[in-house]
């Protein structure tokens, strides 16, 4: 289930409510009857979205099957935590006790802000992994502490297998290997949230801000997986010239200029590859034709909402350089090359309460702690428009 376009399009209804309600406020008075029946109809569109968001990750956890009392527990803790958090977002208050269960829970202060539990953390990360397709498909990893990656290149040296006899030494090869290190580098995204929606109790604000804080959290990591900052997190487009292919005719893309940048890729990992480019060059590539007046760019059978290139699924992303000289305009390659790692246990929530008082709205920061590493360069190729 592709969720983008669906949080899209929530997120565009639950704005046209919020103007319904800033509007009534800012008047003072209560709304009428055309507006609640306006909201209403909203509302009951985002209901409809949000549990087509929630069976689409139900379908994906259906394989794991636990025994009835531990699903019991896990269903009563995490709404503990969803109304805990819906509290902690409302007031700021560290310390929440249920009216209904007398259940207590305290959120731990970090560097941050408040460490959240894990079932809200894990909702963001799910988030952030739909919203940005490139996250889903790249080596993604959840742990603690430095990961050090054995790299060698396999076009240059490469850990052979032969035939052996019996009392004969096997020969080495000598495949030369670096490392590479994921660290933890902390980031933050900051939502503004309409303290309308916080204060109105009939509306699932835990849902919302776990939306808003994942869609922010996407744009800044999936524009770091493909351009990457010096020092800090690596993208693809950091790679080696020799993984490059420049199109002598400039922007004017041609097929074979797209061949040889999927050729540059082991025939092994292209059943894998995905075609990554920005919506400009997506437009472009869309009307090239081959001899036959057939076009290159074709709708995926199984999805209708995917196109095909060469046979490989294409993705479009903002944070890709637009057509311009000189400039990568497409990637191909299996993204299980680029190593990722975000770790639930270090997310922090910050509500920054009086910052935006004169706006009427409350800031949410997530803060989380990420990196990228490149790990496997021969799985990408890169096409870069001529000068």
């Amino acid at each position: 289930m592709k969720f983008k376009k669906l949080i899209e399009k929530r997120n565009e209804l639950v704005k046209q409510m919020n103007a319904l309600v800033e509007k009534a406020d800012t008047e003072t008075r209560a709304l009428n009857e055309e507006e609640v029946k306006a909201f209403d109809t909203l509302n009951e569109e985002v209901m409809a979205i949000d549990k087509t968001l929630k069976l689409g990750q139900e379908e994906r956890r259906m394989w794991n099957v636990v025994d009835d009392d531990r699903k019991d527990k896990e269903i009563n803790q995490d709404d503990l935590e969803k109304r805990a958090f819906a509290s902690f977002l409302r007031t700021g208050t560290m310390e929440y006790k249920d009216l209904e269960t007398r259940a207590e829970m305290s959120f731990t202060k970090g560097n941050n802000g408040a460490v959240i539990p894990q079932s809200i953390a894990g909702k963001i990360v799910e988030t952030i992994k739909n919203i940005s397709p490139i996250l889903e498909l790249s080596d993604f990893y959840d742990v603690k502490g430095k990961l050090i990656f054995p790299v060698y290149n396999e076009e240059e040296s490469r850990i052979k297998c032969t035939y052996a006899d019996e009392f004969t030494t096997l020969t080495a090869s000598a495949a030369k290997f670096t490392s590479k290190a994921l660290e933890g580098y902390t980031a933050g995204a900051l939502a503004k949230i309409s303290k309308s929606l916080i204060n109105n109790s009939e509306f699932d604000i835990v849902n919302y801000v776990i939306t808003k804080v994942a869609e922010e959290s996407a744009l800044f990591l999936e524009r770091e997986l493909l351009n990457g900052t010096t020092g800090k997190m690596e993208g693809v487009l950091m790679i080696g010239d020799d993984r490059v292919i420049k199109a002598p005719s400039g922007i004017a893309i041609t097929a074979d200029d797209l061949i040889d940048t999927q050729m540059l890729v082991p025939q092994v990992k292209r059943a894998n590859g995905v075609w990554i480019m920005h919506p400009e060059t997506f437009k472009a590539i869309s009307k090239l034709k081959d001899k036959d007046g057939n076009y290159l760019l074709n709708k995926d059978i199984k999805d209708a909402m995917q196109y095909r290139l060469l046979g490989n699924p294409v993705f479009e992303s903002d944070a890709m350089p637009t057509l311009q000289a000189g400039k990568a305009v497409a990637v191909f390659g299996d993204m299980k090359g680029l190593a990722t790692k975000i770790v639930k246990d270090t997310i922090e929530i910050q509500v920054l309460q009086e910052k935006y008082a004169d706006e009427h709205a409350v800031g949410v920061i997530n803060w989380l702690e990420a990196d990228s590493k490149i790990i496997n360069p021969q799985y990408f190729g890169v096409l870069k428009a001529g000068a």
